[in-house]
């Protein structure tokens, strides 16, 4: 296994590749393992994801239940992780700085803080409040001794504000300030994707699958984008694999279902550390 520090140097270098890479969102440990056989070369841990598998909704995890979470994924996958770390489950900036040096101590190498107060009558953070936020989260990732890739995003469209020059504005502070990616959920359509990106020089990130239209991988890259991420989408996709079987097996009395799941044989054998894994699988 790689070291931490091995990991931070990979992660830092595929955002300076040329081009877009997309960073797959396992939601346990088994789905990461999958993930890395499949030849993602990076993965993030997915919010919506785990608070699924807990049976809770998004937002419902604590802190302690989703760092548990990224811990299992990275000891389960020789590959750099980062983790969705919400609003840094906290207010303050000094929550914020803290939960930065406890995913560290977690084993990863990166993480995302985002501008959303997770409360319905004042969904975000104050524009100086959540600068304030993402600059302690900045200056606590510059004090471990190992790489941390920050991403501060802006939830504007996610949370039924679509106001384009706030959310560029936002991104343009959490920039100077110190954020190492910048992510604006949500983006309506292409050219709002371009104009973040020529707002700002440092790699930008943008989830596939939060509706509008489903851009393809190369359009993103061709519009600036140099991160693709899936946020819950793999989750989901899981979980209506499940709902389909479950509804053939109450409404039809059939297991067709079978003949399409992954086979026993090879899903044991995804689960195999990635040293034991034979060459060549799958």
């Amino acid at each position: 296994m790689r070291s931490q520090s091995a990991k931070a140097a990979v992660f830092r270098a595929l955002h300076g590749r040329q081009g877009a890479f997309i960073i797959a969102n396992p939601w346990d440990a088994g789905s990461a393992r999958i993930l890395e056989a499949l030849g993602y070369e990076a993965l993030a841990t997915t919010s919506a994801g785990l608070a699924f598998a807990l049976g809770i909704q998004d937002g419902s995890a604590s802190r302690a239940q989703t760092l548990a979470n990224a811990k299992a994924i990275v000891e389960a996958a020789d590959l750099p992780v980062s983790a969705d770390l919400e609003n840094g489950f906290g207010h303050r900036p000094e929550t914020v700085a803290e939960t930065i040096a406890m995913a560290s101590a977690a084993g990863l190498v990166g993480g995302s803080i985002e501008d959303a107060t997770g409360e319905a009558d004042a969904p975000s953070y104050a524009f100086d409040h959540a600068v304030a936020r993402v600059a302690a989260a900045a200056r606590a990732a510059r004090s471990l001794s190992i790489v941390f890739v920050l991403t501060a995003r802006a939830e504007n469209f996610i949370h039924g504000r679509a106001d384009l020059d706030d959310t560029i504005s936002r991104l343009i502070a959490f920039e100077r300030t110190g954020a190492d990616v910048l992510y604006a959920p949500g983006l309506p359509s292409l050219e709002a994707v371009r104009k973040v990106c020529r707002a700002v020089a440092q790699p930008v990130n943008f989830v596939a699958g939060w509706g509008g239209e489903p851009f393809s991988a190369a359009r993103l890259a061709s519009a600036g984008v140099r991160r693709i991420s899936l946020g819950s989408s793999l989750a989901r996709a899981a979980l209506e694999g499940l709902m389909a079987a479950a509804r053939e097996i109450r409404d039809e009395g059939t297991f067709g279902f079978v003949a399409r799941a992954l086979p026993y044989v090879q899903a044991n054998a995804f689960m195999r550390p990635a040293t034991r894994r034979r060459r060549g699988f799958p």
